[in-house]
């Protein structure tokens, strides 16, 4: 059975998730295996810019057997959140490895089960210019490199 919050609980500010989220984020890219178990909800689903889908096994089993991320930067979020569920977006600035980078909209959902939030979907959008070119053009506008 899901916990509730009492409807005189305030609910978590922006400032918690934005918090929460450059937690999660930073442990992706120093591939913290614990905080990434403890922030990913056993029915997590991670849709990439590409398209590809990862479950949170696969997901992790990733970021763990090599570096998959090389920096991630979390812009400001916007959140909506009832009391037990939140939505989370911001544009995000990605570095590979391979050192490609791209700037896309992310979109994470959480939930909070037994007192505590974790992530249970992801969405990132890459974001293109208007004449159609990919987020590495575009990466100096949104984020002043």
């Amino acid at each position: 059975m899901r916990e509730t919050i009492p409807s005189d609980v305030p609910a978590p500010t922006v400032e918690f998730f934005q918090a929460l989220e450059e937690r999660r984020t930073r442990a992706l890219v120093e591939r913290d295996m614990a905080v990434l178990e403890e922030l990913h909800a056993r029915n997590y689903q991670l849709i990439t810019p590409a398209g590809r889908t990862y479950t949170r096994e696969s997901y992790l089993a990733a970021v763990e057997a090599q570096p998959f991320y090389a920096a991630w930067e979390v812009g400001q979020v916007a959140v909506r959140v009832s009391a037990d569920m939140a939505i989370v977006r911001y544009r995000a600035r990605l570095r590979f490895p391979s050192g490609r980078e791209i700037v896309c909209w992310h979109t994470d959902s959480y939930e909070r089960a037994a007192g505590r939030w974790q992530a249970v979907w992801s969405q990132a959008t890459e974001i293109t210019s208007a004449s159609g070119q990919s987020s590495e053009s575009v990466v100096a506008d949104n984020f002043g490199s």
